[in-house]
């Protein structure tokens, strides 16, 4: 793969990843509802998703595609599902100030499912993974070696654009002391999450 091709794939993947999307979309909102730590296995998912399809794209995603293209559908409509439960755990939980100190009303294998099952739903990773890839990486020539590289590089460069979208996120929750203001943060978090999840479902098939 060379020096050249690793950046060149690094620079494409962080810009893809800084342009606001599902993930970061889902990142913000759990952050605003719940707060930094509360949203990091949501992160962990979703960095996995990525591998996972950069994983199938080496391996070679068409035939896997064709060979559980109702597998993938199927996980699509769960990931979105599992976005509108968690919509709803943040209209209806964390209204109160004190709230905010009680234990998150996710478990941390829950969250950490739920930025998984959006990552493989999300039309821009699959874009990304499938049609861009290709042409910036020799697939067929990449080595055991590369591909670690590209694991490493891709875990390093998604935790590089998502920790301050959530830090930020977080850091306005925390600054926001009124009851009825939390509420509002909280519903605007499920809001955006249930049309996440809207976004996805209609995108599935």
């Amino acid at each position: 793969m060379g020096l050249a091709g690793l950046l060149l794939y690094s620079g494409a993947l962080f810009i893809a990843a800084a342009i606001p999307g599902p993930g970061i979309t889902a990142l913000v909102a759990r952050a605003l509802g719940s707060g930094f730590a509360a949203t990091l296995p949501m992160m962990v998912g979703i960095i996995l998703g990525d591998i996972f399809y950069l994983t199938a794209a080496i391996l070679g995603l068409a035939f896997i595609a064709q060979t559980f293209g109702t597998v993938f559908l199927i996980i699509k409509y769960l990931g979105a599902l599992y976005l509108v439960w968690i919509a709803y755990k943040l209209w209806s939980q964390g209204i109160a100030p004190d709230t905010i100190k009680a234990k998150p009303p996710m478990r941390i294998w829950a969250t950490f499912l739920s930025g998984f099952l959006l990552t493989l739903g999300n039309p821009k990773t699959i874009l990304f993974y499938v049609a861009l890839l290709p042409t910036l990486l020799d697939l067929e020539q990449l080595t055991p070696a590369d591909y670690t590289l590209l694991v490493f590089a891709t875990a390093t460069i998604l935790t590089a654009v998502f920790v301050p979208y959530i830090a930020l996120a977080s850091r306005l929750r925390g600054v926001v002391k009124q009851g009825r203001t939390l509420r509002l943060l909280n519903r605007l978090a499920a809001s955006i999450l249930g049309a996440t999840a809207i976004s996805i479902a209609l995108r599935a098939h």
